[in-house]
């Protein structure tokens, strides 16, 4: 999950992942942040992010986020 932390903070470094839980709900990323995160999370995991797995609830939070990793492990 550290290297995970570290593509947001590099992403995002004025956010704080560890207490923020409602990334796309509120609004916090864009677009551009949700595209270029799933990029970085692929190359750095050796996974492929599906399309279909863009969504509010695999990408809220970091430990949503985590669990999607885990998933395509």
């Amino acid at each position: 999950m550290e290297k995970l932390m570290e593509i947001l903070t590099d992403l995002r470094p004025d956010l704080d992942f560890e207490t923020e839980d409602k990334l796309i709900d509120d609004k916090v990323f864009d677009s551009f942040d949700i595209i270029t995160a799933v990029s970085e999370i692929n190359d750095a995991y050796d996974i492929n992010i599906k399309v279909g797995d863009l969504i509010p609830e695999n990408m809220n939070s970091v430990s949503a986020m985590w669990e999607l990793i885990q998933k395509y492990q």
